[in-house]
């Protein structure tokens, strides 16, 4: 299973609980007892490791120069609205 447009049909347990099956959890890299962050994304239920997470958001902002403070300017946005 390493095709993006695969899918499999998984059900919704009691209280709500959602078993991943075992060949998507190890194409994910998924462990028992991994820390997972869950947002709802366009009518989609999306589940990352908050390591991934962090990771794009180090790519993301990785070409903002050092220099440059986004929080002070952040702050200034703030104020002047």
């Amino acid at each position: 299973m390493n095709d993006l447009s695969q899918s499999l049909e998984v059900s919704l347990g009691r209280q709500g609980r959602l078993v991943i099956p075992a060949a998507l959890r190890r194409q994910l890299g998924f462990k028992e007892g991994d820390a997972l962050v869950a947002r709802q994304e366009l009518g989609r239920l999306v589940l990352e490791k908050p390591e991934q997470i962090k990771q794009r958001l180090k790519q993301r902002f990785s070409q903002v120069p050092a220099e440059r403070k986004l929080v002070d300017e952040l702050i200034a946005e703030r104020r002047e609205g």
